[in-house]
């Protein structure tokens, strides 16, 4: 009465090319590497902005010193490759520094919650000490202007 379908149907499944997948734990390192490196630049533009005397709020040694634990975590985290740093900006407006502590402490705080789902205690602590050192110009900021 009917005529068996000869083709493959377009409904079935194509076989499965062989790609490789990653472990969960490879996802997370791969996501708190780039956590970490975005935290990095925002670090680094800090950094000069206050070697600049461009209104910067932070201490320039320990912004310098906080840099290089999160490269070092970076690097631990990419299989020793230190990643690139970033020329920081030219602008020196107040406001671009009070963003910028905003928007350290938001990766910071991304970065924790990565970190805290990896289960890793070093990039935890550093990920903590620094929501806590960028969130103390904010909160200086608050109390100015209340």
């Amino acid at each position: 009465m009917y005529e068996p379908i000869r083709t493959k149907s377009v409904h079935t499944m194509a076989a499965a090319p062989e790609v490789p997948h990653r472990s969960r734990e490879e996802e997370l390192d791969i996501r708190l590497a780039g956590q970490l490196t975005a935290l990095l630049t925002v670090t680094d533009e800090l950094h000069a902005r206050t070697t600049r005397g461009a209104g910067g709020t932070a201490d320039g040694a320990a912004l310098a010193a906080a840099a290089e634990r999160i490269a070092e975590q970076v690097a631990r985290l990419s299989g020793g490759h230190y990643p690139l740093r970033a020329e920081p900006s030219d602008d020196s407006s107040p406001s671009r520094t009070e963003a910028l502590q905003q928007r350290a402490h938001t990766l910071a705080g991304n970065a924790l919650a990565v970190a805290t789902s990896r289960g890793d205690a070093a990039a935890m602590a550093l990920t903590a000490e620094r929501m806590e050192a960028h969130a103390a110009p904010l909160r200086d900021r608050d109390l100015a202007t209340a």
